[in-house]
Order: C-alpha cells, then sequence, then structure tokens
C-alpha cells in the first residue's frame, strides 16, 4: 500500500488522470452523434455508445427522415427532459453536450407543437427591436433549452447578409444583417443570455456562408469568387467571447486552393487559430452532408477533419436514412488513421483538452 501511495505521488493529479482515459475514450469525447430515439434506457444504443466510448455529444432533432409520423429525439416537453436527464445518467462525468439547433426564425427545432415557446424570431427581425426586447427573447429562449436538459444550442449565425440570392441565410433571415459591427453585437446578446443559464454556443458558419450561392446540404459549395474578407470580422470581434465555433464547408480557392473549409489545416489551424488567434473549440458542421459526403470516403473525412483542427466531429445521421453511421464505427475508423501515425496521438490530445475546458463551463 505505501508503495502505491508513493508511485502516485510521483504524478501529478493531471498526469494520473489523463492516464486514467483511453486513446479511445479521448476520440469518443470528439464525437457529437445523431440518433434515433425518443428514450435512452440503460440497454439502449446510445447509451451503450455514451458509456462504452465516452461519447463527447449528442444532437437532437424534432423531425423523423426514416418515418414523418414519428418524432426522432422531441415529441413533448416532459419527453425531451426525460430523455436528456436519461442520456446524461448514461455519461461519465455528466456533462455530455446536448446539442440542438435553436437559432430563432425557421431554425428553432423546440415547436409550439410539442408545447414550446416556438415563435422567437428571426434574425433579420432581431436586428430591428430592441436590445431589452432581444435580451428578453433570447434569456426565454435560454430558460427552455435549460428546462429540458439541452446545454448546447449550435447557435449564433454570425454570416452576413451581403448576398440577396443566398438562400440558405439571407432567404431564411437567420443573419442579423451585413454590417460586422452590429452582427457581432447582437450575436454577443445571444451568447450572454445563453449564459445566464450555463447554456454553451456556437458561432457559425466560418469563414462565411453569407456570400454563397449554393447549399453544403446538397453538394459542392465554391465561393473562391464571392467571398469577402469584411466575413472574418465578427470571429476576430467575438473570438474571447465565443463558447465554440462551427466550420462550414465552403470551398475556398483563396484560402485553401484543395479542401474545403471544414477539412482545411490551412483555414482552421492556420487562419482561425494562428492568425486570428481564437483558442477555442471547432466543431464542424455535419460531415455527412453533400459537400463532404459526395467527394471524401468516411476514412478521409475524419482524418482530414483532424488534421485540419477541429475538435468535435458532427454527424448527424439526420440527412440520409442510408448513410447513418454508428459510433462504433467512428471511433474504430480513427483509432486506425491515428494508429498509422503515432503524432496524431497530439491533435487527438490538444482536442481533448480543449472540450474539457469547454465542459468546465457547465
Amino acid at each position: 500500500m505505501i508503495k502505491k501511495i508513493l508511485l502516485v505521488g510521483a504524478f501529478s493529479f493531471s498526469s494520473l488522470f489523463s492516464q486514467s482515459i483511453t486513446l479511445e475514450q479521448k476520440i469518443g469525447q470528439m464525437l457529437m452523434v445523431g440518433f434515433f430515439g425518443t428514450t435512452a434506457s440503460p440497454n439502449s444504443q446510445i447509451c451503450k455508445d455514451i458509456k462504452r466510448y465516452n461519447l463527447g455529444g449528442v444532437i437532437l432533432f424534432d423531425y423523423n427522415p426514416v418515418n414523418r409520423k414519428k418524432a426522432k429525439n422531441i415529441s413533448s416537453k416532459s419527453q425531451l427532459k426525460k430523455l436528456t436527464t436519461q442520456l446524461q445518467s448514461c455519461s461519465k462525468d455528466g456533462k455530455l453536450l446536448i446539442a440542438i439547433d435553436q437559432e430563432g426564425g425557421k431554425v428553432q427545432r423546440l415547436k409550439s407543437k410539442y408545447g414550446f415557446y416556438g415563435n422567437f424570431p428571426k434574425a433579420s427581425s432581431v436586428s430591428k427591436m430592441s436590445t431589452k426586447n432581444i435580451k428578453n427573447a433570447y434569456l426565454k429562449m435560454a430558460g427552455e433549452l435549460k428546462n429540458v436538459g439541452i446545454n448546447y444550442n449550435l447557435a449564433p449565425v454570425v454570416d452576413l447578409a451581403i448576398n440577396r440570392q443566398n438562400h440558405v441565410i439571407y432567404k431564411l433571415g437567420r443573419s442579423f444583417g451585413k454590417d460586422p459591427k452590429a452582427v457581432a453585437k447582437y450575436a454577443k446578446i445571444f451568447m450572454h443570455e445563453m449564459g445566464r443559464y450555463n447554456v454553451l454556443t456556437s458561432l457559425k458558419h466560418f469563414p462565411g456562408h453569407g456570400s454563397s450561392l449554393g447549399d453544403t446540404h446538397r453538394g459542392f459549395v465554391d465561393v473562391t469568387n464571392l467571398w469577402q474578407e469584411k466575413e472574418l470580422s465578427p470571429y476576430k470581434l467575438l473570438k474571447k467571447d465565443a463558447d465554440s465555433i462551427m466550420v462550414a464547408h465552403v470551398f475556398n480557392k483563396k484560402l485553401d486552393a484543395k479542401y474545403p473549409a471544414s477539412l482545411s489545416f490551412k483555414t482552421i489551424n492556420k487562419l482561425l487559430r494562428a492568425d486570428i488567434g481564437y483558442k477555442g473549440v471547432v466543431i464542424t458542421d455535419d460531415l455527412q452532408m453533400g459537400a463532404i459526403s459526395k467527394r471524401y470516403n468516411l476514412q478521409s473525412t475524419l482524418g482530414l477533419a483532424i488534421n485540419a483542427g477541429n475538435d468535435i466531429l458532427l454527424i448527424g445521421n439526420q440527412l440520409n436514412p442510408k448513410r447513418v453511421v454508428t459510433t462504433k464505427k467512428l471511433v474504430d475508423t480513427i483509432y486506425s488513421w491515428v494508429s498509422k501515425d503515432k503524432r496524431r496521438v497530439k491533435s487527438i490530445n490538444n482536442s481533448y483538452k480543449r472540450i474539457q475546458n469547454l465542459k468546465r463551463k457547465l
């Protein structure tokens, strides 16, 4: 017993803790997955995955792409609260990231038909409201999320409204406007009000989706001739306030002539981290979107995403029922990729540390 105590004393608590987490479990922390189910009993696959792989997060949806008559994850307030409680009880640290897209306007998963308010304003309308009313609206939104156990809101959008032909941002009213300072101002209010209920947020979609014409859900989107450098301004202004930043799948030859932003070392590690100076968590947009899935296989996608500097890899299992990927396959694929070059372990460790720092805010 004395020898064991002395042995432990020779190490710092942090090194001892890191030794208790396997590489496989660190990889698990980097994954945020979507799943089918309105409950998560101990025998459910998602609960087993959270326990087995130390899964970092899940993303919830209301719409079920397999059966429209059935809810995917959300059917009522009481059901959702029970689901998130079950999910947290499966996690090792009680800090499973339970994420949702709740922007307001067209993008709000907590709808009135499920018993929620469901009428939060779109960003373009928010820009016309008084500061007091904006704060009240977003505080109410944060309260709804907190009350049903959701701790991570994949919002706000800080894309600029600079292309009137843009179908995914401008025409849906998802942007606060075309002035970077105004956009940063409203985004900061959004983040602050979410923070009052300890709901984490994510600025999106770096390095800018407001100038695009195409939809990355469907396929390849090249913004090379449309993108403007001022689209980076909100990220520069908010880099110290952001809990996390979501990276888009847009391709911009001016930033990287080979890879789309989400898979680009030049865009994330160089531009966002080194040049802009952002130190926090980076999360991908859904890696099953057409812009990625139609051009890269799973191993290439995951390897490039990690190498680029992403910390959380989002696999929504939402866009194509035929492309549902198990957590086991994701972990095994990344583990295999890492084992081919031991230097890649450093990327996993760096991401793990940033994710733990983010979770401390909870």
